[in-house]
């Protein structure tokens, strides 16, 4: 679990495991629009000015998860998270220049892992599955 209390940019709910904006590459300054939020069981993403946008994301749907980091992310200190969900809205969803990414991607692969075994849930991959169709007896 992630447990940074003492980072003036990070905002903590209790119920949020962490809080974040995304920040511009330009030393790194949270002066963008967009907030995540991460709890044990979903992930949020508001977005926008005038028009917002909320996009929610829920933990088990989380099927992977991916951190890159340019050159001048790495410099500034932040990366970004990639998950790859089962989400029909957000089958991508990109997690943008925020601060401690890998701590961030760790707790996303530890909490979805979670939400999967309480809620049951189990992935599987549809590889070619329906080719076999016509080998059923009805």
């Amino acid at each position: 679990m992630i447990e940074e209390r003492n980072d003036m940019q990070m905002d903590f709910d209790e119920d949020a495991q962490y809080t974040e904006r995304k920040r511009i590459l330009f030393f790194g300054l949270p002066w963008t629009f967009t907030k995540y939020i991460i709890k044990p069981s979903v992930i949020t993403v508001d977005a926008g000015l005038f028009k917002i946008e909320e996009n929610d994301c829920y933990m088990y749907k989380v099927q992977d998860v991916k951190l890159t980091a340019t050159l001048l992310e790495r410099m500034f200190g932040l990366g970004t998270v990639i998950c790859y969900t089962g989400d029909v809205t957000t089958p991508e969803l990109r997690l943008t220049h925020i601060k401690h990414s890998r701590e961030v991607k760790n707790y996303i692969l530890k909490a979805s892992e979670i939400a999967r075994m309480k809620r049951r849930t189990l992935n599987t991959l549809d590889i070619g599955a329906g080719a076999d169709i016509d080998d059923l007896d009805s």
